[in-house]
């Protein structure tokens, strides 16, 4: 049996979402699943990354409708792989960008908006 995710939410929505999700919170993640079931390695990479120093991350499940997130981000970050984190506002990357940061001992401060 294959899952295939079946979304109601048009594009207009989908952009609309992605739009105020980056201008309402501090940090968001634009994930695979949700932080009680990641649904891919990468998003629960990037959470875990995010949770040893952040526990008010906003996160937002992009599998509803996948290629619709993946456009909407691409409009923000030129990037269309998940998951992708952004704090006030700015893109700062995904998972591997986010464990970069960690192994410099800059994380912290860049979630913090440093």
């Amino acid at each position: 049996m294959t899952f295939e995710p079946q979304s109601d939410l048009s594009e207009e929505e989908v952009r609309e979402r992605v739009d105020s999700a980056i201008e309402e919170n501090e940090v968001v993640l634009f994930m695979k699943g949700t932080p009680l079931m990641p649904q891919c390695g990468y998003s629960r990479r990037a959470l875990g990354l995010i949770g040893q120093h952040r526990d008010d991350v906003a996160t937002v499940d992009v599998l509803e409708a996948l290629d619709a997130y993946r456009a909407a981000l691409k409009e923000h970050s030129g990037w269309e792989t998940i998951p992708q984190t952004y704090v006030n506002g700015e893109f700062v990357g995904g998972s591997d960008v986010l464990a970069e940061l960690d192994e410099r001992g800059q994380l912290a401060a860049t979630l913090d908006g440093e």
